[in-house]
């Protein structure tokens, strides 16, 4: 029962959603570019042991505030899983992480481990900063120069793709960070969201993130006909984002930003 507990706990510590997520969208488009089986295994395995490294790091910094609020969700601050279990799950991630990136081949791996550099940088210091937001575009401006660097010969995604990357990762940080305002500025957190406030970060992932649905739409040249369907469908649930009541914002954004994942592939 206390093996099962700790592992249930690593689970939930390593932010599974957005760890499932970004790992998804470096295999789709992996696969959307061709790669071989084997280095799309590399590619999802790479990028995932990242995104344990990220989730763990954060959860890891952040227990002292997380206990301070009672946030029943993190298992640091209910104590299902010990910080010393998460340290080790966490040092064996970022070696792993080391070896999968560099064996995607030098610039898809140093690119990565950037990425991962990024995220961890985040959870230390520029999530208490105006500066915030940058993590996040990096990271996701360059996640596709990952999977197409890794490629033989390495190739550059396209300038669009970098683009509507960055903006897709500005509207999640804003969009992710939009429920938990009140317990972060409880313990000291002022990145961006915090110091435009809630009103105004709602505003500001919507339009990012419909910026990056019509980049993505327009960017790589004449839009198909389901590409006009996906961008009609944003400007739907940005109206509700922008005017809705209760839960339905944050909801419509988060479609939003899904969209845009799902545009992305499918023109990439």
């Amino acid at each position: 029962m206390a093996v099962a507990t700790a592992a249930a706990g690593l689970v939930r510590a390593c932010h599974p959603e957005p760890t499932a997520a970004v790992t998804a969208l470096s295999g789709l488009l992996a696969l959307r570019l061709g790669h071989d089986p084997g280095t799309l295994t590399l590619v999802v395995a790479a990028v995932f042991t990242g995104q344990l490294t990220v989730g763990w790091s954060n959860d890891l910094v952040d227990a002292g505030r997380d206990r301070s609020v009672g946030r029943t969700d993190k298992p640091l601050a209910t104590g299902r899983v010990s910080a010393r279990t998460v340290a080790v799950a966490l040092t064996v991630a970022a070696v792993a992480c080391v070896a999968l990136s560099l064996a995607l081949g030098p610039a898809a791996g140093l690119v990565h481990l950037g990425l991962v550099g990024c995220g961890v940088g985040y959870n230390v210091l520029l999530k208490r900063t105006a500066l915030s937001w940058l993590p996040y575009a990096v990271a996701f401006g360059l996640l596709p120069a990952v999977v197409s660097l890794a490629l033989d010969p390495p190739q550059w995604p396209p300038w669009w793709m970098i683009v509507a990357g960055a903006l897709l990762g500005v509207g999640a940080h804003l969009v992710n960070v939009l429920p938990d305002l009140a317990d972060d500025a409880a313990t000291g957190v002022r990145g961006l969201p915090h110091r435009i406030g809630a009103a105004r970060t709602r505003v500001v992932a919507v339009v990012v993130l419909v910026a990056a649905s019509l980049l993505v739409v327009l960017g790589p040249g004449r839009p198909p006909a389901w590409a006009w369907a996906g961008l009609a469908l944003v400007v739907v649930l940005a109206a509700t984002a922008l005017r809705g009541r209760g839960s339905a914002p944050f909801r419509a954004a988060m479609a939003i930003a899904l969209v845009d994942v799902v545009l992305l592939v499918l023109r990439s």
